[in-house]
């Protein structure tokens, strides 16, 4: 993992590491944040943990993915978000279980989109999938027959991409509750961070015993600490 510096920061560690995972882990704005920690006597400004959420959480978040497993099995999906009054595409691929892989946007719904999706998630992965699942675009088929994946492609509706579908509820939340991103570039940002700490903390608690919900809890909290241990 990917050692991570605290030096020149009036706050200590701790502080930095809690207020980066409220943003990230909850629905709650930078001035929610700033409330909460005052709550606790850490009178720190909104701005400030804005910055900090710039700062550290992507570092934060390319330790966390390090730590997990790769998937065979994506599945594909776009989405539609409104920026500055443009229609803009969010591309997700998601495994098999709903843990995001990546996330991209971009401004058109193509076969380049696609291609460019697919290709990072195989630099990124670093494995050919077993199987790729998506909706009935064409963009999909022409990009795997140009990637040379057309033999692992299973193309079908709803029924076949829910794990993709549902994935996108999240994002609308985070959306709404920030009145819509600003831009292309800061949407991405915030959607890369957002899924790596979405996919560790989230334990799927409807699926399991309340034992079992516990330790998964302890175990994504100690992974949360080494990934975020200052050096």
């Amino acid at each position: 993992m990917q050692s991570i510096s605290f030096d020149r920061h009036r706050f200590p560690p701790v502080v930095i590491r809690q207020a980066v995972w409220l943003y990230f882990r909850f629905t709650l704005s930078f001035r929610d944040i700033e409330e909460m920690l005052a709550e606790r006597g850490i009178d720190v400004s909104y701005e400030t943990v804005r910055c900090w959420t710039l700062k550290f959480g992507q570092l934060f978040a390319r330790n966390l993915r390090r730590s997990r497993p790769c998937s065979g099995r994506w599945n594909l999906d776009e989405m539609v978000v409104r920026i500055r009054g443009r229609h803009m595409y969010l591309w997700r691929a998601v495994d098999d279980e709903g843990e995001v892989l990546d996330v991209l946007v971009q401004r058109r719904r193509n076969k380049a989109a696609a291609s460019k999706l697919l290709r990072k998630l195989l630099k990124n992965q670093g494995i050919r999938p077993e199987t790729i699942t998506t909706d009935k675009l064409a963009s999909y088929g022409a990009a795997m027959k140009g990637l040379g994946l057309v033999d692992r492609h299973i193309r079908g509706g709803i029924p076949l991409n829910n794990r993709a579908e549902n994935s996108h509820l999240p994002i609308r939340r985070r959306e709404r509750k920030m009145q819509r991103f600003k831009s292309q570039g800061s949407a991405q940002r915030f959607l890369s961070i957002h899924a790596a700490i979405h996919n560790h903390f989230n334990v799927q608690r409807h699926l399991i015993s309340r034992p079992t919900l516990r330790r998964f809890r302890t175990d994504a909290k100690a992974a949360w600490t080494a990934a975020t241990m200052a050096t």
